[in-house]
């Protein structure tokens, strides 16, 4: 029953930033909704099949890790590329820029 609802939570994240990624406005926006999408999807889709799967300890121990990577990689990855594209000159279309605030 966890499993199905983990997996429906990850579809439904997913959908919602894919729709996210269609309709925002700007670079940053758009990474914004794919991150969420990737983290939170990705890893309750993973945590659904880790209890769902029939397979020895060591291939859920896998997946576990992978679940983890993604929790602790994608949120880095995603600010460089937002701080890359600031650096580069695509400025935000939102009427505050915080980031601008901190390094004039």
């Amino acid at each position: 029953m966890i499993e199905t609802i983990l997996l429906l939570f990850g579809g439904a994240v997913m959908l919602f930033g894919a729709l996210g990624i269609l309709r925002f406005p700007d670079v940053y926006t758009r990474l914004h909704a794919a991150t969420k999408c990737d983290t939170g999807g990705a890893m309750s889709i993973i945590l659904a099949l880790v209890l769902m799967m029939d397979a020895p300890a060591l291939v859920r121990l896998k997946f576990l890790v992978l679940a983890f990577l993604i929790a602790m990689i994608n949120p880095m990855v995603s600010h460089a590329i937002a701080r890359g594209a600031y650096k580069y000159g695509v400025k935000p279309k939102v009427v505050v820029d915080m980031y601008a605030w901190d390094n004039p």
